[in-house]
């Protein structure tokens, strides 16, 4: 009897873990940082642009870049590679930014490069991997596998709606 609900168990776990990765399928922008390659939700973009130097805001992280005029909304800019604590890297025709629309308010992410948009099946993604409480990858959700291509899966809303970016107010939806 133990070893029926055992595989009962096992089971019930399959297919959750089944379930969820279903629910990720979708079409993911991929971008390089540094040596890494991520993926983001296509939904969240709304265009790509070139990188230009945009204006310093006075006592801003490091991260935040400053802020652009694109066509008359102030967007500010996010240096994804310093948030994440990447290898900093030299801004060139191949930087761009990525133009997102997270919680109804646009905001830029510099990156060193978009790859292409690839679209994910559940059994192309797996798990994010479990990391110690001084870690955060609260934004992480999962590493897709293309071929031999590994890509970060990343929740840019939650990355762009943390309280450490000060980009986006609290709302009770947010809680």
């Amino acid at each position: 009897m133990e070893m029926i609900q055992e595989g009962t168990r096992i089971a019930q776990h399959e297919a959750a873990r089944r379930a969820i990765a279903h629910a990720r399928n979708g079409e993911y922008l991929t971008f390089r940082l540094g040596a890494e390659e991520y993926g983001i939700d296509i939904l969240r973009v709304q265009e790509i642009r070139s990188y230009e130097q945009p204006t310093r805001i006075a006592n801003a992280p490091a991260f935040l870049k400053g802020v652009v005029n694109l066509r008359g909304v102030i967007v500010p800019i996010v240096d994804l590679r310093l948030k994440l604590a990447c290898e900093t890297a030299e801004y060139n025709h191949f930087t761009v930014v990525i133009v997102l629309n997270v919680r109804g308010r646009v905001v830029g992410a510099v990156v060193d490069s978009v790859s292409d948009v690839l679209e994910l099946g559940g059994e192309q993604i797996r798990p994010a991997p479990a990391t110690n409480a001084t870690i955060d990858t609260s934004y992480i959700t999962g590493i897709g596998s293309v071929s031999e291509r590994m890509l970060i899966l990343m929740d840019i809303e939650a990355l762009m709606s943390s309280a450490d970016m000060g980009l986006m107010e609290e709302t009770a939806e947010a809680a």
